[in-house]
């Protein structure tokens, strides 16, 4: 380990020797830590970090003068559907996405860095409860359902197949998420197709430009946003993982969307025979004002664009058929190849931009009293996993329906929205359509048969019918969590 005096000679350099103010007060073991951490950061890369989150969050937010010249809708050749078109045509997409599954060739990849702290826990957001009968966890929810997709892909080829499972977690996250896979048998996956990895955290910085202390004894840290995929699948040689599998195609999603189908075989085999190297599913917005990121083009090159770089009038905007003229919300749902991951990870990953977020960091004050924040008082600075799509020679797009593929869970039952109500009833509502396509006929309690198009409120407020449709679709699925 570097001494004292050389660690402050290159936090001198970084313009960051503040870190070490209160190391003469430190006890031998808490000091051995700071200096551990504070070894780990390269002075120039440091000094870089904190100007330009400094210099990031000082500019003014809001869309860039010209963006409006310069944005279009994808066009209509780079985007398929779920939902509409030749319905054989989506036959065979699907038949080719469980191909390439049975043949080993896709992998899942989960975006678990983040914890519930807006839930109101202090543990992994994959370890939620959104209150369903079965008290099943998003966790349990994902790894049940690449257990039926490897099922039915099986069973279409007569083989058996494996789906690995690729967890990048957090300095926060891993820990826990670990213990937790653990102490559940792993949902009955095999432990060896589960391959947990860590992101890299980068140090919050004030907004004068100067890393936080969140203790005396240590560097207020962050993740580096989903978008730190990227240098975390070369730091743990995941893509060489990948290839020894044989794993070709990656489906790469965030934990918190309960719908989301994992391997989804109609957006694997679609991507697959459109040829796309980077591919995107989207669902129609809302509103014009909905707080999502745009899927669209930007110099004729595709992009996401946040909602705050949007204005207004640019929002409203129509096409011919009377829709949204932008409309193609990003919901983190991503198909890559590995060849084209090889390529951003190798040659492209420091060419991606950093965004802004402006957060309460718990920090110390200048007597190192502990303090934490009533308003955002520091700058983390984030990658998004959507950041590759101008890279890709063949980007596609996927619209699917949003009652069937997107609820996030975003906020405590507090909120209007993506909270835990809303993705129980999002979940409970799809089970029940499955259930009902599938022949089954749900009774009150009197015997009487309830209607076949159930409302939301019945869905969320009838217990009993809680459990009915939950035994129902644990019944369709073959009862996989047995």
């Amino acid at each position: 380990m570097a001494s004292e005096a050389d660690l402050r000679a290159r936090l001198q350099r970084a313009s960051q020797e503040h870190l070490l103010r209160f190391c003469a007060e430190l006890a031998p073991e808490p000091r051995a830590a700071l200096l551990a951490q504070l070894e780990a950061l390269e002075p120039e890369a440091l000094r870089q970090h904190c100007q330009r989150a400094a210099a990031a969050c000082a500019r003014r937010p809001g869309p860039p003068p010209d963006l409006a010249a310069r944005l279009q809708p994808l066009p209509l050749e780079r985007v398929g559907s779920a939902s509409e078109g030749d319905p054989q045509t989506r036959r065979l997409w699907e038949e080719e996405g469980f191909h390439q599954i049975a043949l080993n060739k896709v992998a899942v990849l989960l975006l678990a860095g983040g914890q519930g702290t807006r839930l109101g826990v202090t543990y992994p957001k994959g370890m939620y409860q959104v209150g369903l009968p079965s008290q099943k966890t998003l966790y349990q929810l994902q790894a049940e359902r690449i257990r039926r997709v490897e099922q039915l892909a099986g069973e279409r080829y007569g083989t058996r197949c494996t789906v690995p499972w690729y967890i990048m977690t957090s300095e926060f996250t891993l820990e826990p998420t670990a213990k937790f896979f653990k102490e559940h048998d792993f949902f009955h996956l095999d432990p060896n197709n589960v391959i947990m990895f860590e992101q890299r955290m980068l140090p919050a910085v004030s907004f004068d430009g100067r890393a936080i202390l969140e203790r005396k004894d240590k560097v207020a840290m962050a993740p580096d946003g989903n978008g730190g995929l990227y240098s975390a699948l070369e730091d743990h040689q995941i893509l060489e993982d990948m290839e020894r599998r044989g794993v070709e195609f990656v489906h790469v999603y965030c934990v918190d969307n309960i719908l989301v189908r994992l391997a989804d075989p109609l957006f694997i085999g679609f991507c697959v025979l459109r040829g796309a190297d980077c591919g995107a599913k989207v669902v129609e917005k809302a509103y014009p004002e909905e707080p999502v990121g745009v899927v669209c083009q930007v110099d004729g090159v595709p992009q996401v664009v946040e909602y705050s770089e949007i204005s207004p009038e640019v929002a409203q905007l129509r096409a011919p058929g009377g829709g949204l003229l932008y409309n193609a919300g990003n919901i983190c749902n991503h198909f890559f190849t590995r060849d084209f991951l090889r390529t951003v990870t190798r040659e492209l990953e420091p060419l991606l931009q950093p965004h802004v977020a402006v957060k309460k960091v718990p920090c110390v004050d200048e007597h190192g009293n502990p303090v934490k924040p009533l308003q955002p008082n520091g700058i983390k600075m984030e990658k998004f996993v959507f950041d590759v799509l101008p890279f890709a020679k063949n980007f596609m797009a996927f619209q699917v329906l949003r009652e069937e593929e997107f609820s996030p869970l975003k906020n405590a039952d507090s909120a209007d929205r993506d909270n835990p109500s809303t993705s129980r009833r999002a979940l409970l509502a799809q089970h029940c359509r499955w259930a009902l396509r599938a022949g089954a006929r749900f009774l009150d309690v009197h015997g009487a048969q309830l209607p076949e198009q159930l409302s939301p409120g019945a869905v969320s407020g009838d217990t009993d019918l809680f459990v009915a449709i939950e035994s129902a679709t644990t019944l369709l699925m073959g009862n996989i969590s047995s």
